[in-house]
């Protein structure tokens, strides 16, 4: 592995209460229920996560969907619209002072949700789309890349190239696993270096991370006993970001019920993961990389 300095920057615009992620920063945790349910829900939620990481000192950006366009079933639910969802997610930032994140999978969308998010998401399985990646870039904002899980991390290098090529230098790139056959993924940890070779900040999902996906016929399963060993796996091999997506009742959630972290555990996952995190950077300040070749 070349030896690269890492970017950072900020997330969030105005007056909420920003985070800056990449170099040696502290742990950045993105996270909040998979799609918006509701305006009451969302607030709740954001509400109770920013006070779980005000209590831990963990920066926060609030994370909620307003379509869910990969869904397996068309009974599925799949978000409460762009206008409405855009209209809460408005509301989160300026009542609970946190920055919102959400993807887009039509690039029309793109330039609406990046008037109103801090950080805009292009999901997995639209990584390597041209018309989406430069939809947003050109929004201006920080762009969340999730790899594709099919694609490898040595490959991510070239929607980060288009991304560069529309304008846009501030990418956090995130693994969310690799296809291990059919219904099943695996986290190659290897990729969070890999990825960071392109200079940017890497982040971890560990909840979608988890999934066994369309594994129960309809739905996805999935197995969430996994999340904390996951968690401090790669914490521990280096990212500047978490994500991981919550709900207060997961049996109940209207997306992802199997893959969501219930609220309950949040708090001893995150210490735990910034415990993890403060340690592999004092050991990288004082020891280096190990660029062992």
């Amino acid at each position: 592995m070349n030896k690269i300095k890492q970017k950072e920057f900020t997330i969030g615009y105005g007056n909420v209460k920003k985070a800056k992620v990449g170099k040696y920063n502290p742990l950045v945790f993105i996270g909040g229920p998979c799609a918006i349910e509701s305006k009451d829900h969302s607030l709740k939620m954001a509400e109770r996560v920013k006070k779980i990481c005000d209590k831990l000192k963990i920066s926060f950006v609030f994370k909620s969907c307003f379509n869910k366009d990969c869904r397996s079933s068309p009974e599925s639910f799949n978000g409460v619209g762009l206008d409405e969802g855009l209209k809460i997610l408005q509301e989160v930032r300026e009542k609970i002072n946190v920055p919102v994140v959400s993807d887009f999978s039509i690039p029309s969308w793109a330039k609406p949700t990046g008037e109103v998010v801090d950080l805009i998401q292009v999901p997995a399985y639209l990584c390597r789309q041209t018309s989406i990646l430069k939809a947003a870039a050109e929004t201006g904002k920080p762009v969340l890349l999730k790899k594709g899980q099919f694609m490898s991390p040595w490959n991510m290098k070239n929607s980060v190239r288009k991304i560069e090529y529309y304008g846009n230098n501030k990418i956090l790139l995130t693994d969310r696993g690799t296809f291990f056959g059919y219904n099943m993924l695996v986290n190659d940890m290897r990729s969070l270096p890999i990825m960071s070779e392109t200079g940017y900040p890497v982040c971890y999902d560990a909840t979608h991370s988890i999934q066994m996906p369309t594994s129960m016929g309809n739905i996805s399963g999935g197995q969430r006993e996994f999340i904390p060993s996951l968690v401090r796996s790669a914490s521990a091999c280096g990212i500047n970001a978490l994500f991981m997506e919550v709900h207060d009742n997961p049996p109940k959630a209207k997306s992802d019920p199997n893959t969501v972290i219930d609220i309950i555990y949040i708090e001893r996952v995150l210490e735990m993961a910034k415990k993890m995190h403060q340690g592999r950077i004092e050991m990288e300040k004082k020891f280096g990389r190990m660029h062992v070749t």
